[in-house]
């Protein structure tokens, strides 16, 4: 099958679509990637369709004259999903972005896949309800994007993933064929749920236009409590405590070196005066008396039996988004460093195990980089973040740390964990699929890619080679 010829394609989109088509090189580099560097972006053009009807007739265009087509959410992606490098057409969701209908009876809203996830989490409150899915690209990420990761973020300790609030999805396979899917239904137990195949699919089976998405009530009262631990290997101790005796909403963790960037960058203050090597984050509905007293007493039995140093707990609504920004400020203010990410889990008891045995390795083997530790321990999951020194060239960077993922990646599998909790697998971590998924799985993976992408258009060489 021979791909078209530039000027047909470029012809081909502008029939398709109502809303524009770019093909400048400032229109690339915005939307011919992700948050990640490691590639120059080289689309062939950009399209921003405004209905599932456009999108649909991009799809079709694109089996019709053999070109291949990238998805682009908010770009806020960590492993290369979104990225264009051989002449894709990036179809963006920007002007796909209104909120359609909301259900008060079934709590329920319908959002187009371009709808910011800070736009939905508003919309929920104006509502007086509550989207629980949260990350610091909040305000940036889009629907599409987050469902197509199964983005997780800060709260899934008590909420859980993006799959978890999903109702119902409008996609177009890779096919161009059009599908509703589970029709926003509670119970419907009639075969296989294709929409949980494309929820983490990253768009390699087709695209996600429309979503139905669940919504929660508001919690009440928040409050925030934030511990300074003497040693790492005390982190579950402290979590089960809490765990056991409230229902948490968040538990957080990040090293004081973390924190360090965040203080550096911003007029946010340090929690205490003792510092920690490592600090704990703690979020709970303070809704009575008596479960601030319950707090407050495992915070006492946790510095009594040696595990924590000092804490604090939030006593405005001020102070909780300042304590927040303490945990949810890291990413960006190591950016400017280049860091390289992995985001790798296991279940939360092996945690302080696990975090140790890659923390000796990537000490060992980078001993001129800085090491930035911190995650969501509620659910096991780490963010290791390496930062590039300054004299050293990006591409030597990637190069010495890409040298290591083996021996880390050996003791994700040792563990019985996964190469990626949240980002995704996108064209970074692709080569590392096996470390999580066995020959098998694999394969199956690639029988349902064909299945709905039968010519391969819907971002290849992401997740999966064919």
């Amino acid at each position: 099958m021979t791909t078209s010829s530039s000027d047909a394609i470029l012809s081909a989109l502008r029939q398709a679509v109502t809303g524009k088509v770019l093909t400048d090189a400032d229109a690339f580099q915005q939307y011919g990637r992700d948050w990640t560097r490691k590639h120059e972006p080289a689309p062939l053009a950009i399209v921003f369709p405004r209905s599932t009807e456009e999108v649909q007739a991009v799809v079709k265009a694109a089996n019709e004259l053999n070109f291949k087509l990238v998805p682009s959410g908010g770009r806020t992606g960590l492993s290369g999903g979104a990225l264009a490098t051989s002449g894709e057409v990036v179809v963006a969701m920007d002007a796909m972005n209104k909120i359609h209908e909301f259900n008060s009876a079934d709590r329920t809203v319908r959002c187009d896949a371009g709808v910011i996830t800070k736009q939905l989490q508003d919309f929920a409150w104006e509502q007086g309800l509550y989207y629980p899915v949260d990350f610091a690209s909040a305000g940036s990420s889009q629907l599409g994007g987050n469902l197509s990761t199964n983005a997780g973020g800060i709260k899934v300790i008590r909420w859980g993933m993006s799959r978890d609030w999903v109702a119902g999805l409008k996609v177009v396979t890779g096919k161009g064929d059009v599908l509703e899917l589970n029709k926003d239904l509670v119970k419907n137990n009639t075969g296989y749920d294709l929409r949980h195949l494309f929820i983490g699919a990253e768009g390699t089976l087709g695209f996600i236009t429309e979503a139905t998405m669940k919504l929660a009530r508001r919690p009440k009262n928040l409050s925030v409590l934030v511990l300074g631990l003497s040693h790492f290997s005390y982190i579950m101790d402290v979590l089960s405590a809490y765990t056991n005796a409230l229902d948490l909403t968040a538990f957080e963790f990040f090293s004081h070196r973390a924190m360090g960037h965040v203080l550096a960058e911003s007029d946010v203050s340090a929690p205490f005066a003792e510092e920690a090597p490592y600090y704990a984050l703690l979020e709970f509905e303070a809704l009575t008396d008596e479960t601030m007293e319950t707090a407050m007493g495992l915070f006492e039995q946790c510095v009594e039996a040696g595990w924590v140093v000092d804490g604090v707990v939030s006593q405005s609504e001020t102070q909780l988004k300042n304590l927040w920004r303490l945990r949810e400020g890291i990413s960006e203010s190591i950016a400017k460093h280049t860091p390289y990410k992995n985001d790798i889990a296991v279940v939360p008891s092996k945690v302080p195990a696990f975090l140790n045995k890659i923390d000796a390795i990537v000490s060992r083997e980078y001993p001129d980089f800085e090491i930035i530790w911190f995650g969501h321990i509620g659910d096991g999951n780490l963010h290791l973040n390496i930062l590039k020194p300054a004299a050293l060239s990006k591409d030597e960077f990637f190069r010495r740390c890409e040298q290591v993922n083996t021996m880390v990646f050996e003791t994700v599998a040792e563990f019985r964990g996964t190469i990626s909790a949240e980002h995704g697998v996108g064209l970074l971590k692709k080569d590392y699929l096996s470390y999580t998924r066995c020959p098998a799985e694999i394969e199956y993976l690639k029988g349902i890619k064909r299945v709905f992408d039968p010519n391969n258009v819907m971002n290849p060489g992401k997740v999966i080679d064919l």
